[in-house]
């Protein structure tokens, strides 16, 4: 468990993605109803638009949002290495584009703590430099002790920041190291070292080989703290979950329910299914028959195809509903088969019940 300034997480947790502010296409009390504990906001797109001293003047991200629970906000470490052709990365920090309008800027350690500081978010995250995949080890090991350098200097101004705070704020270190489990390692205990609130676990889904992503997160995960949270970046599907869980991981953070939702592929207790599937035209059965969301209470698989092919916006917000819906309960039997004692069980019937393709 987690406490912080607006409530407990329980652990392990999933953190909906809401980049701007929002989740798309769900209210707060929709993502309430669905069981969300905490959520996810994004630094650097919440500093382009509307900006921090406008949430900063809001009072935070919880009055600016409506979302009174916890919020965790990334750093935009990631967001500004996906700007490949539009950045510059230098010991200070790094000089980019915005992909909005062209203007300049730049972030540097000290710079996002301010910002992360007037976010107001409960957990924030260290800025980091993400390394891509594949990069020859030499470039990998010099970026790691980069991001070591950095975390320092968050580190120290994150302390000097701390009488400004409107409440309570834990910082995270971020592990970086790319595939190399022994870079991964070190990067682990330079992080604890310097010592944080809790560790992300940064840089992996960006295209690896699924193998080398859990080498990686074994490795980082064996020099970590066991008493602090870990948190594993941008992963995944549900089998990345509880795989995940299985190496020691609290926390998760994904696009993938919203974003698979509002084109038409929902996560079910049997599989995938694709909703778009003329077999479901006249189905009139729920979704998902084990599912308690809003959508497999009220509404058939015939109605919600209907609604993706008409191109209505009902769709994706249903849709989004029931992804939610599936993987913050996924999240409770996780936790519910830990207290038992028989997560290993569980586990093993998992992924007997979702193996399936529709």
């Amino acid at each position: 468990m987690i406490q912080t300034a607006h409530g407990e997480v329980q652990t392990p947790a999933f953190m909906p993605v809401g980049t701007q502010g929002a989740v798309k296409s769900l209210t707060p009390s929709d993502l309430q109803d669905v069981g969300a504990q905490i959520i996810l906001g994004n630094a650097y797109h919440l500093y382009l638009r509307p900006g921090q001293e406008i949430v900063r003047k809001a009072g935070g991200l919880q009055s600016f949002t409506g979302w009174h629970r916890p919020m965790l906000t990334d750093s935009g470490g990631f967001q500004v290495f996906s700007l490949a052709d539009l950045r510059k990365i230098t010991e200070q920090g790094v000089r980019f584009q915005s992909h909005l309008d062209g203007s300049r800027h730049e972030f540097t350690p000290e710079s996002v703590m301010r910002l992360e500081t007037d976010l107001g978010a409960d957990i924030v995250m260290a800025f980091d430099e993400c390394i891509p995949y594949p990069s020859p080890r030499d470039y990998v090991e010099q970026s790691t002790a980069r991001t070591a350098r950095w975390a320092e200097r968050c580190q120290a101004e994150f302390r000097r920041l701390g009488p400004e705070r409107r409440h309570p704020q834990a910082l995270f270190g971020i592990v970086q190291g790319g595939t190399y489990a022994d870079l991964r390692v070190r990067s682990a205990r330079e992080m604890t070292g310097i010592g944080f609130d809790g560790y992300a676990i940064g840089g992996l889904a960006i295209g690896e080989p699924k193998t080398a992503t859990w080498e990686a997160v074994a490795a980082a995960c064996s020099a970590l703290p066991p008493g602090k949270p870990r948190y594993m970046m941008g992963v995944g599907f549900p089998e990345d979950i509880v795989q995940g869980v299985a190496l020691g991981v609290d926390m998760f953070d994904c696009v993938m329910p919203t974003r698979n939702a509002r084109n038409g592929t929902l996560f079910t207790s049997r599989g995938k299914m694709a909703m778009k599937n003329a077999k479901y035209a006249q189905d009139f059965g729920p979704v998902d028959p084990d599912c308690d969301c809003y959508l497999c209470r009220c509404f058939s698989r015939a109605y919600l195809r209907h609604l993706f092919m008409a191109g209505e916006i009902t769709a994706a917000h249903l849709g989004t509903i029931h992804n939610l819906r599936f993987y913050l309960s996924l999240m409770e039997q996780i936790r519910e088969a830990i207290e038992r004692d028989r997560f290993g069980a569980w586990r093993n019937e998992f992924s007997e019940r979702c193996s399936s393709v529709d």
